[in-house]
């Protein structure tokens, strides 16, 4: 397999460290995937499920809305059954962050300058610290502060940072530097440009995204060119996916985008020709089926389903496992870019995925034995 990685000559922006729970951002620590859930929150089981769908999909860190006081307080009923921190996002009321902080939030989501007297920021802070969580602010271009907008006129790059700053002045007089930043937008362009003046002017760890992206199509392709390019530029420490779809989808599209710039591996990686008539088995439909019987396989290998021999010996070249099809209904099978043997079209999936996941537990007994020869 060849040794070419480019992800390792992009160098990445140095951010000091915090933690959301167990979860370090920043600070060179790997790239996290976040979501957001979209039931009740006083529907703590709805909640609970939606987490869990998220967490098997491979999500790092879930946010969930506290809007009242039950919401926040059910937070405790919530963090006990998940494995992932969790979020508290939080507007305007500062009882809020203060009820979802002793409910065993790892981190709230709130715009300190949004929440009234320094009293309140004292008593969010000392909640905060008293409970070990940190904080995100979070600066959106749909919901700018009134005299950002009299001074700039509209939503722009240079209000974003401002605002950001501002409520990040706000936390630094408290002396609590435990938070992250986003700056978000749903126009690609205002995002990514505040987004790297923010950069410029202070080392906190930042979340990235395009808000609101829209559809899972159309905002999978306005987050892969927002997200990809700060991430090719080596900004960002954390990443959320905003789409009009169920939150596993972010997720998984988050991933998507680490794994095509190869800056983290999880799961099998597919890759797949388009089809055309020279394809010797359906592979739309091979595809669609393998990507979900794979599924539920987190340990990273990659995989190329090409229908024909044009392309298929060379891609085969790059991944552990590769199929091309060939004439009479006999297809070609490769491990570590080497032919290995043939199949016909019956079972064909079947087989694929028995391949698979013995590759996967020849992976996983290399790892173990190297760990224990380590120790």
């Amino acid at each position: 397999m060849s040794s070419y990685r480019p992800y390792q000559h992009i160098e990445r922006r140095k951010s000091r460290q915090i933690h959301v729970g167990r979860v370090p951002v920043g600070g060179g620590a790997p790239i996290t995937v976040q979501t957001m859930t979209n039931t009740l929150t006083t529907d703590v089981e709805a909640t609970v499920a939606q987490i869990r769908r998220a967490e098997r999909a491979g999500v790092d860190i879930v946010r969930v809305s506290c809007p009242d006081q039950e919401s926040a307080l059910a937070l405790k009923h919530i963090v006990r059954q998940v494995d992932v921190p969790v979020v508290a996002d939080i507007h305007f009321h500062y009882k809020r962050a203060i009820e979802a902080a002793e409910s065993g939030a790892a981190c709230l989501r709130i715009n300190p300058g949004n929440i009234g007297s320094p009293e309140r920021v004292r008593e969010v802070v000392k909640a905060a610290r008293d409970h070990g969580v940190s904080m995100r602010i979070g600066v959106n271009a749909g919901s700018l502060e009134k005299h950002l907008l009299e001074k700039y006129g509209e939503p722009n790059p240079e209000a974003l940072v401002e605002s950001a700053l501002e409520h990040a002045k706000i936390l630094q007089d408290h002396d609590f530097h435990e938070f992250k930043i986003s700056v978000k937008a749903s126009d690609v362009f205002m995002a990514v440009a505040a987004y790297t003046q923010l950069a410029e002017v202070c080392d906190h760890p930042l979340h990235i995204g395009i808000t609101e992206a829209g559809s899972k199509r159309a905002g999978t392709v306005k987050s892969a060119i927002g997200l990809g390019n700060r991430l090719w530029a080596g900004l960002g420490d954390t990443v959320r996916v905003s789409l009009s779809a169920e939150p596993e989808e972010e997720v998984l599209v988050g991933w998507d985008i680490l794994k095509s710039l190869g800056i983290r591996h999880r799961g099998v990686k597919i890759i797949s020709c388009p089809s055309c008539a020279r394809q010797g088995f359906n592979v739309i439909q091979t595809v669609q089926t393998l990507e979900e019987r794979l599924a539920h396989i987190e340990t990273p290998v990659t995989l190329s389903i090409i229908g024909c021999v044009v392309n298929g010996p060379g891609e085969a070249l790059m991944t552990d496992l590769g199929v091309t099809g060939g004439g009479a209904g006999k297809h070609m099978v490769y491990a570590a870019g080497k032919t290995d043997h043939t199949m016909g079209a019956e079972g064909m999936v079947e087989h694929i995925v028995e391949l698979v996941e013995a590759k996967v537990a020849a992976i996983q007994a290399e790892q173990k034995a190297a760990k224990l020869a380590a120790e």
